[in-house]
This record gives C-alpha cells, structure tokens and sequence, in this order.
C-alpha cells in the first residue's frame, strides 16, 4: 500500500484499486466447487429478491411518471448487489473479471471458463428456487393481479429486442454492474462498498438494460404467471393468456438469455476487467526489471558418429508445458508446483517469452534465508533463476543426452590449448561414472528465440529406450503368437 493508502484506510487510489481487484479476482479461483456453487445459488436468489422489490415499487405507480418510478425501482434492485457484496455470494455478471487472474496468468483460459460456468450454473439453480417460493406464495395476485400483470409485461419487454440491441444492452448492463463492484474496491469500509454500488445499478436498471442473472428469474416468472395463473387472475387484470403466448422457454433461450450473456462477458471482462489491467497492470509487467532469453546454450557430442537414433528435441519434447507467471505470488507458484508435482517450471513475461526458471530448490533456500518467514507479497519474479540453460528445438537427440549426463569440463581437464590441467589415472569410462555432474535436469526449448516446450530427462531416457531393443512383454506376446 502507498503512502496515501497508509494515511487513508478508508480510501484507495486507482492504483491500490487495481491491486485489490486482483485479489478479488484471484479469491475466485482458491474457493472450491461446492462452495461456488453454494454461494451463485445464494446469489441468484439475491437478484431475484431484487426483481422482487423491483415490481413491487414498479405496480401502480403511473402518475409518479415513467422516470421516476423507473428510478425508483432501480434504487430499490440495488439490494440485490449490495447483498453479494456484504455477504460474499458469487454473481456470473461479476465473476467475469476473473479475466484479470488470466491475463496476469494466474489460471489458464479454460480454469477461467470452468468458473465462471459453476457461478452461471449455481445462479440459474438459485433463481430457480426463488422462482418456486414465489409462485407458490402467489405474490402475483397483489395489488388485484397488477403486481402479476406487471411481472408479465417487464417479462414480455425482454424478448422483442433484436440480437443485436440484446447483445449491446447486456454490454451496457455489465458495464455498470462491474463499475459498481470496481467502485467498491476504493474502500474498505462496509457501508461505503453498499453505497457505492447503488447509482451504477441504479442507472442500468432504469435504463433497461439486460442482465443475464436477473432475467433468469423474471422471464421464467413471466412464463410460470402465464402458464399456471387461473383463470380468475385474468378476469381481474382485464387481459388474457393469448396476449403472453411469446413468453416460453425457448424464445427465452434464444432471443434473450443467450445474447445478453454473451453481452454481459464483452461488458464486464473487456471494458472493465481487462481494460483496466492494460492502463494500470500491464504496463507495470512489461517494465518488470526481466530479460527474454532468446539464446541457446550450443552443445555437441563426441559419440555423434556411434548413435543410429536421429530424433531432435522436437520430437521428444512437452509442448504444452506447465508455466509460471512473474508476476504470480510465490504461495501460488508453490501451489502450481506442487499440484502438478514438478520440481522446477519455466517462467514467463507478460509476452509469453521465457525468462527465467523456478525451482522448488529456490523456493525452499529463500525460505531457510528468511528463517520460514515469508514476504506475503513476494512473487516469482523475486525468486527466480535468469541464468537459464535453453537448448534449441532441433538439437539431436545424442548431444542432450551426453549434456545431462557428461560434464566435459571433468572429463577433458584440459585448457583451451589442449595442455592438461591435472593428471588422472582412471580410464575415461571409469572417470564419467564417477564424476558428479551438476545440471539441470528440465531444459527450456526455443525456436529462434522463441519458447515452445520443455525437456526433461525422462523424456530422452524415453527416446533412448529402444536401444535396448522391444520391451519384454512385447517380445513374449509375439513368441506365444507364434506359437
């Protein structure tokens, strides 16, 4: 926190703003399944009190003029997000700038997609049950139907928008909606977050624009009023079920839920999420004190003339490594590591160049320097190796053989002049299985410069495999084949 920060607790500039953002979106990732799902049912529900709320301060209230009482029902939806803000509950509209987490690299674009599909999911399931309370309660018999009537109309609004005009006002919404929730990380204090959020939500809901979440309740209350309200219902509010036949569930789907969800990703993971990260993170990343390695380490073998195997490190290599980001905090690193069970893993910039490694020989030296007191605020950066052995995508397979095992400075003691520089009188054979050789045992591969995979020494242990000819039970197949 900065100097000002210090001062003012209680407000946080647009820097600090960033950073606390990125701890929201990173609290997305560490909570397990069930607890997401537990917390986007609660919620759904919430949003859908709102909607509640909502109509109720809507019906009957003509004569205060269409502004106003439209004002009026968008302060009151407001309760909605102020509820996920101080409860915690998980809300898809602002799950989706865990975008932040996957542009710093913290979580693959696939884990980002898992999340945010829980949070939809738990959402869906919790304006679901909401939805049953209400219709069991018959609220939408109030106000002698009109409460009803008016739930079928908002209802009925929602699915004659073009694709497009859904689409831009799902944009519009989640524009807000993640503004709002950005509002609330200029503060740590409760009741300023809960005021924060009011106006944004405010204007999008009085403006009419789309969210996915809130009308998962209202249209289905839409299509649950005009398929089970009696008869009596219609009688009173002096219209008729035909007049509602649009509203069903799959013009839903397709003329509403699908676009406005898409809408709400582009407004709040693009505008908000990763707009910010690029004026204040981004640049911050590119200007961290790293340096590409873009140069290979050349090597070469004495035995090139007696190995038959022609395999290059492309050939045996993993293409789609597991990676560090340095910008990731050493805690997840270690996570990362430890998940995968891995003992070092290449780290990348923001560009996806290779500049460094991290192993978890680093890691556990900084801890005994730090007498097992960590920097919470350390990161991989801090930590790791930059002195990296990278080795090129078409190196043979019999040169980084011989570099992982052979160190040719032990074997050949000799100076550039070819004089020796001690005497030895073991054989060359007995001199290579005893010397200790201390390298790396993952190699970084590039190609022209640029990372594309890993090298490990199982994988050429693998590759030199079928110099000892088939493998056994291969071999016994065939004998009783023959048989």
């Amino acid at each position: 926190m900065s100097a000002t920060g210090a001062e003012n607790l209680n407000h946080f500039s647009p820097y600090e703003m960033m950073a606390e953002a990125e701890k929201f979106a990173l609290s997305k990732i560490k909570k397990n399944s069930s607890m997401t799902l537990s917390l986007a049912v609660m919620a759904g529900a919430f949003i859908g009190l709102a909607f509640l709320f909502y109509i109720t301060v809507t019906t009957g209230s003509e004569s205060a003029g269409w502004g106003l009482s439209r004002l009026a029902g968008g302060i009151a939806f407001s309760m909605g997000l102020i509820l996920i803000v101080i409860c915690g509950g998980e809300l898809f509209t602002s799950s989706v700038l865990s975008s932040i987490s996957w542009a710093n690299k913290q979580i693959s674009f696939g884990k980002m997609l898992a999340i945010w599909g829980k949070v939809y999911i738990g959402n869906f399931i919790g304006a679901m049950f909401l939805l049953a309370l209400v219709s069991a309660a018959g609220l939408y018999q109030l106000d002698h139907g009109q409460w009803g009537l008016n739930a079928l109309n908002i209802a009925q609004h929602k699915l004659h928008h073009t694709l497009l005009q859904a689409f831009a006002l799902g944009v519009l919404c989640n524009l807000l909606v993640c503004l709002a929730i950005w509002l609330t990380f200029s503060s740590a204090n409760a009741m300023t977050k809960a005021v924060m959020t009011i106006l944004p939500v405010a204007m999008f809901v009085s403006s009419g624009f789309e969210h996915c979440v809130a009308n998962m309740f209202m249209v289905p209350l839409g299509i649950a009023i005009h398929t089970f309200a009696p008869e009596s219902f219609w009688q009173k509010t002096g219209v008729t079920a035909a007049q509602y036949a649009d509203l069903n569930v799959m013009q839903f789907i397709t003329a509403n839920l699908i676009p406005v969800t898409l809408g709400n990703i582009v407004g709040g993971a693009v505008l908000v999420g990763l707009a910010n990260w690029a004026i204040y993170r981004r640049p911050q990343l590119k200007m961290a004190n790293v340096r590409a390695i873009t140069e290979t380490t050349t090597i070469t073998s004495v035995k090139e003339a007696t190995m038959k195997n022609t395999l290059n490190v492309k050939d045996m290599m993993n293409t789609q490594p597991i990676t560090l980001s340095v910008e990731q905090t050493t805690a997840m690193a270690i996570d990362t590591l430890v998940e995968h069970r891995l003992n070092a893993a290449p780290v990348l910039d923001v560009e996806g160049r290779l500049v460094g490694m991290l192993s978890a020989h680093d890691i556990m030296v900084d801890l005994w320097c730090q007498d097992y007191i960590p920097d919470g605020e350390q990161k991989v950066v801090d930590l790791m190796t930059r002195d990296v052995i990278a080795i090129d995508v078409n190196d043979k397979l019999v040169d980084v053989a011989e570099f992982f095992c052979i160190d040719k400075d032990q074997l050949f003691p000799t100076t550039s002049m070819g004089i020796a520089t001690r005497f030895n009188s073991l054989s060359l054979e007995e001199r290579a299985k005893s010397m200790k050789v201390s390298k790396p045992h993952t190699l970084p591969v590039l190609d022209n410069g640029k990372f594309v995979g890993l090298l490990e020494r199982n994988h050429v242990l693998a590759a030199l495999r079928p110099i000892y000819g088939e493998r056994l039970s291969v071999v016994e197949e065939q004998e009783l084949a023959r048989a």
